[in-house]
């Protein structure tokens, strides 16, 4: 291990509350002799870079720290310990450096006596442990006199904290009737300090409120049932209060409690049972079908499913089955309901057994047996004034139309159902005998036809007949009489519609020309059957004859082919109908067959022009020519219409142009287009205005003639080829244009009057400007263009000027 000059080492004192003790640590590990080890290997290699010598210095071990033991919750700060190095001499050349956690913070280290003091109280909870490292300086040369070694500072556990229960609050159910020792719940709680150390952390549980039913293990916190046969009819919730202690349960230690809720839940443990052995209703005699008489109740202590009940009826002593019972799946009631009709005549009183059964049983508990109770029923059935019942529930009577007034259509009858037997009188609902055609013998119920019927009109007739007693309340009851009327042959037959038959002037004889049919109200039992002939004439009919189908059909047909319009338009064919009945009726309906030029598909326009000709006795030319005549007419207004609105809108363009034309007395001095084409050349567009000009708010009264102002143009065009620019009548003259466009807010936004206003004289074209060109009025000396010159395009006026008009 080496001599004990070479060996060096670090002194601690420890400071307890009541023992104060030097303890010199001498204890190694390899592993220190690693830690070591490691911090000399830099050393190491730069000696052998260096090329030193003295590469057999034994190497310094460090050591390894007992843990350091420090009371939590102590406020004094105090000494815990105290670093001291093997070459402190007391001279305070050493100097002691502690670092790590807390330093500062919860720990201080005298740097010349190495002592280690708290600052703070410490808190197990918070923090079990603090690792803090030491090291001893030389103060002169700054150098370590030892290497640096680590050390722990545990804090030691006091108790401090009280257990909690977890997971609050407790609830929870067992069944009713359960053996002992049946779990019931765990409670579980838990303390903050150290179980490693004493007892602070050791847990007992013990039951506060709850026994003898409940009792708990002292070290799990099982609470189990410690009481037989616990009834949920007797009493359905419990509450149990359990603590717990640390230390073991010692005085000294801490405590805490809490609830648990335990519910019994049901089981079928119960029977129904009735609690009366009769049970009497009544019932009036004339209660409908399916009115709930009464209720009865077969109680159960348990509760939900376990309470279920069927109730049922056993046949009654008299085997008539007029009553039903059904269980309401709410209240758990036996509902007893009438399905038939009641006769307090026939029958006064019913008595029948009811038994109520459990849907569930349960045979740990209740023998089979005791999960059903019987009890008794008795109904009675209460007199009431009935109204009259007739005999039948309706009547059907038939009678011919052709019956006589007073006739016997049927009889209705009716009693009183009651013991009295009160008489009845009859009458008919007025509502359901509108026509009046029926009346009734109040006394016996006898119809009779009271006036003609006519099946045509009406076939069947609905009668109410109404029977009311005589005496008490006057009741009354109704019934319906259907009576059908029996047709007879009182009708003749007619053609089925209006025919308006044609025949074409190319029809050969033995043509189909119409198909006629017929129609009669009556409504024989065979059906009908119809016959057509013609007329008995004493002479054939020679133009056409009527072909019977032996079906309810008939056609006409010709009997030659000479029809022509010229000869004649017209003809008048008598059809005789004749139905089967007994006896047989007949009628006549004379048709009119017009003679038409029909169509190539063989139509006849019997409802156009030519139609409308052969009613007015004209032509279909002279039709014709009115139409054309019309519609010439129609034309030649709609043109006049035409021209005389062409005529106003040019009036009123040349209105608007001569309105134009007038020039107020300050003309906008802008030169805003030229367009007119010169000799063989292009548009010469100089300058077009970028946005409209607005419109003056207002004109002046004075108004300058066209010839004024030409003349004026004119002048000034000659005038300007005799100065120059240099001149004062023309720099004048174009200030005063520039100051014009200036203060006139209506004028576009530029100015083009100083690019033309002057070319200069040596042009051999003269002036560019257009304001004068192509005008033989005034330069009667132009030469004729030449291709070779440059030509001049005339300002387009743009105020409303022709072409002589040019306006600045």
């Amino acid at each position: 291990m080496g001599s004990a000059e070479e060996m060096h080492g670090w002194t601690v004192k420890m400071r307890m509350p009541s023992v104060l003790a030097m303890v010199t640590v001498f204890s190694m590990i390899p592993g220190g002799v690693l830690s070591d080890m490691r911090g000399t290997q830099g050393l190491e290699a730069q000696q052998l870079a260096q090329g030193s010598t003295h590469l057999h210095r034994r190497l310094k071990r460090g050591w390894i720290w007992k843990q350091l033991l420090v009371p939590e919750e102590d406020p004094t700060p105090r000494i815990i310990g105290q670093l001291k190095s093997d070459s402190d001499r007391g001279e305070f050349s050493i100097k002691y450096i502690l670092s790590g956690e807390g330093v500062g913070d919860v720990f201080e280290i005298d740097e010349y006596s190495g002592e280690i003091r708290t600052l703070k109280k410490l808190d197990r909870e918070e923090k079990a442990f603090y690792v803090l490292q030491a090291q001893a300086i030389n103060r002169r040369s700054n150098e370590p006199e030892e290497p640096q070694s680590e050390f722990i500072v545990k804090v030691q556990d006091i108790n401090d904290n009280v257990p909690q229960f977890q997971n609050e609050p407790y609830v929870s159910s067992i069944p009713e009737m359960c053996p002992i020792g049946t779990t019931v719940a765990q409670v579980t709680a838990t303390d903050a300090d150290d179980p490693m150390y004493g007892n602070n952390a050791k847990l007992i549980y013990s039951i506060l409120q709850g026994e003898p039913y409940f009792s708990v293990e002292p070290k799990t916190g099982i609470i189990v049932t410690s009481w037989q046969n616990m009834d949920r009819e007797a009493r359905e919730e419990y509450l149990v209060v359990v603590q717990v202690k640390d230390m073991l349960g010692l005085s000294s230690g801490y405590s805490s409690s809490t609830t648990v809720t335990v519910s019994l839940t049901d089981v079928n443990d119960n029977g129904p049972t009735f609690h009366h052995h009769l049970y009497t209703f009544a019932v009036p005699e004339n209660a409908a079908v399916g009115t709930t008489v009464g209720r009865i109740m077969a109680e159960d202590g348990d509760i939900g499913i376990n309470a279920r009940m069927t109730y049922s009826l056993e046949d009654d002593l008299e085997e008539s089955s007029t009553f039903i019972i059904k269980t309401d799946p709410v209240t758990q009631e036996g509902v007893i309901l009438l399905v038939k009709p009641l006769d307090y005549e026939a029958k006064r009183r019913f008595v029948m057994a009811a038994e109520a059964v459990n849907d569930h049983m349960d045979t740990r508990f209740l023998t089979e047996e005791d999960f059903s109770d019987r009890t008794t029923l008795k109904i009675v059935v209460e007199d009431v004034d009935e109204p009259p019942v007739f005999l039948s529930t309706a009547y059907e009577w038939k009678v011919p139309e052709n019956a006589a007034v007073g006739t016997v259509v049927g009889s209705v009858g009716a009693r009183d159902t009651d013991t009295v037997n009160n008489p009845v009188r009859y009458s008919i609902d007025k509502r359901s005998d509108a026509t009046k055609a029926f009346k009734i013998d109040p006394n016996n119920g006898t119809i009779t036809v009271a006036k003609a019927l006519d099946r045509e009109t009406s076939n069947w007739h609905n009668v109410t007949v109404e029977a009311k007693e005589t005496t008490q309340n006057h009741l009354s009851s109704s019934v319906v009489v259907f009576i059908k009327v029996l047709d007879i042959n009182d009708n003749v037959p007619r053609l089925a519609r209006d025919y308006q038959p044609y025949i074409c002037e190319g029809t050969q004889a033995g043509d189909l020309i119409q198909l006629l049919s017929a129609v009669d109200p009556d409504d024989p039992a065979e059906g009908h059957h119809f016959y057509f002939s013609m007329v008995p004439e004493k002479h054939i009919n020679p133009n056409f004859t009527i072909r019977d189908n032996q079906d309810n059909t008939a056609g006409i047909v010709a009997r030659r082919s000479t029809f022509t319009r010229k000869d004649r338009t017209q003809y008048l064919l008598p059809v005789v109908v004749t139905d089967s009945g007994s006896p047989a009726l007949s009628s006549t309906a004379t048709l009119t067959i017009s003679v038409c030029s029909c169509q190539p598909a063989g139509h006849c326009p019997t409802g156009g022009v030519e139609a409308l000709a052969m009613s007015m006795g004209l032509s279909l030319q002279t039709l014709l020519g009115l139409l054309v005549c019309l519609v010439t007419l129609a034309v030649l207004s709609v043109l006049m219409l035409m021209v005389r609105r062409h005529r106003r809108k040019q009036q009123e363009a040349l209105e608007v142009e001569v309105k134009e034309l007038e020039l107020p007395e300050m003309v906008s001095q802008k030169v805003l287009y030229y367009g007119e084409k010169g000799c063989g050349g292009a548009d010469l567009d100089c300058c077009r205005p970028v946005v409209p000009l607005r419109s003056h708010p207002r004109r002046r009264e004075r108004r300058l003639r066209r010839e004024d102002v030409r003349a004026s143009i004119r002048m000034s065009l000659r005038e300007s080829h005799l100065i120059g620019p240099e001149d004062e009548v023309f720099r004048q003259f174009i200030l005063d244009r520039l100051a014009e466009a200036d203060q006139d807010p209506y004028v576009p936004p530029f100015d083009c009057l100083r690019t033309y206003a002057y070319e200069g004289s040596g042009s051999p074209t003269g002036s560019l400007s257009s304001l004068d060109s192509l005008n033989l009025e005034f330069a009667p000396e132009l030469p004729a263009c030449n291709p070779r010159q440059p030509y001049l395009v005339k300002l387009t006026p743009w105020y409303g000027g022709g072409e002589e008009d040019t306006v600045f």
